[in-house]
């Protein structure tokens, strides 16, 4: 059974739904519009990534 005070606290989240008349979000959490990676992490994934492609496709132009 769940305690006192967590009742509470539900009570006063749903008490600030009933407040705006329709205006409630559908879910519980908020929705970050935010990456979850930097722009810098990003751009050194692609460097290397690019990178060793362009290594792997002269070191098989060598090997011919």
């Amino acid at each position: 059974m769940p305690s006192k005070q967590r009742m509470r606290l539900a009570n006063e989240k749903a008490s600030k739904n009933v407040e705006k008349r329709g205006n409630v979000q559908k879910g519980g959490k908020v929705a970050d519009e935010k990456s979850p990676v930097g722009p810098w992490l990003l751009g050194l994934f692609i460097f290397v990534v690019c990178g060793s492609a362009i290594f792997q496709i002269i070191q098989s132009i060598r090997m011919q």
